[in-house]
């Protein structure tokens, strides 16, 4: 055939075969002709819709064990981070009554429960006084974090009432108190002023309005108000 070829090594072809494909020869034949000189297609641009929050939080849980796991497990809870110290419900299911609190504070924190230190020895009288022995009562908090430095935007109002609304509906309390402000403007739209006085139902369970045990340590005018709360909480069905 007259002449000489001159081979190239493995390394000189990848490189050649590597140049041809960084200029879109990726193909031996094509059958329709390319527009190399064809700017690329714009890309679509970035979604501008917000991210769904994630305080706003859909308990499905069926049975109270596993909505308790998942109390001391999710990472997806308004308030949860690193800061933050996570504080669990207690008491048995079927419970005589329920005590449902605002977010907790250091005292609950550094007692371990919903209600701690000398508001919970306070709770324990008045729990005393309606014939219910504080073993035969199960606490909650509308958060499960101690925060410190944290306020309730409407948004994790709302995430904490979905929560407690399911909490209530696994616990199946003959009856429930809501302690303060917080459960009271989260579950019934009202302040703890307006709410008291008033039999309400929630999830089906007979609930009444009342001071938590630490603004009545803090003002003990209001136990005579508590006290009455307490008694119509107790009263029979009509």
């Amino acid at each position: 055939m007259g002449g000489e070829t001159e081979s190239i090594g493995f390394a000189e072809a990848r490189s050649a075969l590597a140049w041809w494909l960084e200029s879109g020869v990726d193909v031996a034949i094509q059958d329709d002709p390319r527009d190399w000189l064809k700017p690329p297609a714009p890309r679509a641009p970035a979604s501008t819709t917000p991210a769904e929050p994630s305080n706003v939080v859909q308990p499905s849980q069926d049975t109270l064990a596993e909505l308790q796991q998942w109390l001391s497990s999710s990472v997806d809870l308004p308030f949860a981070g690193t800061a933050a110290r996570r504080v669990l419900p207690h008491g048995p299911e079927n419970a005589a009554v329920m005590l449902l609190t605002d977010a907790p504070t250091l005292e609950d924190a550094s007692a371990g429960q919903p209600i701690g230190g000398d508001s919970w020895l306070l709770a324990i009288r008045m729990l005393a006084a309606i014939g219910i022995k504080a073993n035969e009562a199960y606490s909650a908090s509308l958060s499960s974090f101690y925060a410190p430095g944290s306020r309730m935007g409407e948004k994790d109002r709302e995430a904490c009432a979905e929560v407690a609304r399911r909490h209530i509906a696994l616990v199946k309390p003959k009856r429930l108190v809501l302690l303060g402000d917080g459960p009271c403007v989260a579950l019934l739209g009202k302040r703890l002023v307006e709410a008291r006085g008033k039999v309400h139902h929630v999830e089906g369970v007979r609930a009444v309005a009342t001071f938590h045990p630490r603004q009545l340590i803090q003002n003990s005018a209001n136990k005579a108000y508590a006290w009455k709360d307490l008694l119509l909480l107790m009263e029979e069905e009509a």
